[in-house]
């Protein structure tokens, strides 16, 4: 008979200690991010050190968790990345003594709101917060439980868990179900789509659909809501952080919308390797092979790393 494995249980209040916390220098929060949870974990690195293997480009806007997590693999440490987290599953990981990042929305101040990774490292029930170790509001902030799911939710309530080889069992217990992805993504589906039925003006429960949807493999679905999200408008940075809607109308064939959302991007931010991947992915299926092929060099310029533009780009030039 299998021992039945014992998970730590939710108390009223608690924080890890044994970080290194830094302050992150311009547009660096991902490394900063990262390097503070891998102090967890005894790294001794900087976000200096992670920076060149994470994004190469300084300007570049966006480091993925898939990224981060795909680095601390190189480690010898194990990550998962999931959405459709919730307060109470966080509070159960760090209860375990796993520290998790967040995505979250972030708005320093009116009008300038972008995509923001914070380190959880513990709560306070009776107050009603998480605590933060956070690359550019300090070591200890304290986040409000529901001012931070509203933000969190921006990103469909993405997270990062990186963990040793051993603690896997743990790992998967907490997570259940979601552990599987398609699990995962009707669970998050569900919850995205009630969110839409409560608030049908709310254009993040739309986007959420559709990225759900996407996960789900649902392509001309996934369309339906992304459209709906657009006409009820999203803020001008949520898709230098977010792919889905690139992949979903690629999927469904409506290439000029490809074109379109990847030109929007570029106007904004020249340096955005996913929209000059998705641009040439369009411009390719047109039958722009020059173009496309200007286009995932781009890519790999602001990102010498990104393997999805050096696959497409390697395939482009294979002779037939």
């Amino acid at each position: 008979m299998t021992p039945t494995l014992l998970l730590t249980p939710v108390t009223q209040a608690m924080s890890l200690e044994g970080f290194t916390h830094e302050y992150q220098t311009w547009n660096n929060c991902g490394p900063a991010t990262l390097a503070m949870a891998l102090s967890y974990y005894g790294w001794q690195g900087t976000q200096a050190d992670l920076a060149p293997a994470l994004k190469s480009d300084p300007d570049d806007k966006n480091v993925g968790l898939e990224e981060m997590a795909a680095y601390a693999h190189f480690l010898g440490l194990e990550a998962l990345v999931r959405v459709n987290g919730d307060l109470a599953r966080l509070k159960l990981l760090l209860s375990n003594g796993f520290p998790v990042i967040i995505e979250t929305w972030f708005i320093p101040k009116p009008g300038d709101e972008m995509g923001h990774y914070r380190l959880l490292v513990g709560y306070d029930e009776a107050r009603g917060h998480f605590i933060s170790c956070d690359a550019y509001e300090g070591p200890r902030t304290r986040l409000p439980y529901q001012p931070f799911d509203r933000l969190w939710r921006v990103f469909n309530r993405l997270y990062l868990v990186v963990y040793p080889v051993e603690r896997a069992e743990t790992i998967a217990a907490i997570m259940g179900p979601d552990l599987e992805d398609r699990a995962m993504y009707q669970a998050a589906l569900a919850r995205a789509q009630a969110e839409a039925a409560t608030n049908p003006e709310d254009g993040f429960a739309w986007l959420n659909v559709g990225s759900n949807l996407t996960g789900l493999g649902r392509y001309a679905e996934a369309t339906a809501a992304y459209d709906r999200a657009r006409v009820l408008g999203l803020p001008w940075r949520t898709l230098w952080y977010q792919f889905g809607p690139f992949e979903a109308y690629y999927r469904a064939g409506r290439y000029d919308e490809v074109l379109a959302l990847a030109e929007a991007n570029l106007r904004t931010a020249h340096n955005l390797e996913e929209s000059h991947y998705y641009r040439g992915l369009a411009l390719q299926t047109l039958g722009q092979l020059e173009a496309a092929r200007k286009a995932y060099q781009r890519a790999l310029k602001c990102n010498p790393l990104f393997a999805p533009a050096a696959e497409a780009l390697a395939a482009l030039e294979r002779p037939p």
